[in-house]
């Protein structure tokens, strides 16, 4: 039968081995978290240096061609049609 510091010690034990863990976790829940952080910070400033790239090597918008007007019927054709209307 174990005596009563055998106890105590297999306790301690325990309670050290997991406090161990659990400083072990939050360190690294801390490190993925900051891993995150930093994945996200190169791939906006990749996005932006993207960005500003695709810009310089865009050249200008030239004007967009004027939309095409209705052709008009000759004044003879109109007055025709005007007339027969009536």
């Amino acid at each position: 039968m174990p005596t009563s510091t055998q106890l105590r010690q297999d306790a301690e034990s325990k309670f050290k081995r997991k406090e161990l863990q659990r400083l072990d976790g939050c360190a690294a829940m801390a490190e993925y978290e900051a891993q995150g952080r930093a994945t996200l910070e190169r791939t906006a400033r990749l996005r932006a240096l993207r960005l500003a790239r695709e810009v310089i090597a865009t050249p200008p918008a030239a004007k967009p061609p004027a939309p095409a007007k209705p052709k008009k019927r000759p004044a003879a054709k109109r007055a025709k049609r005007v007339a027969s209307a009536v």
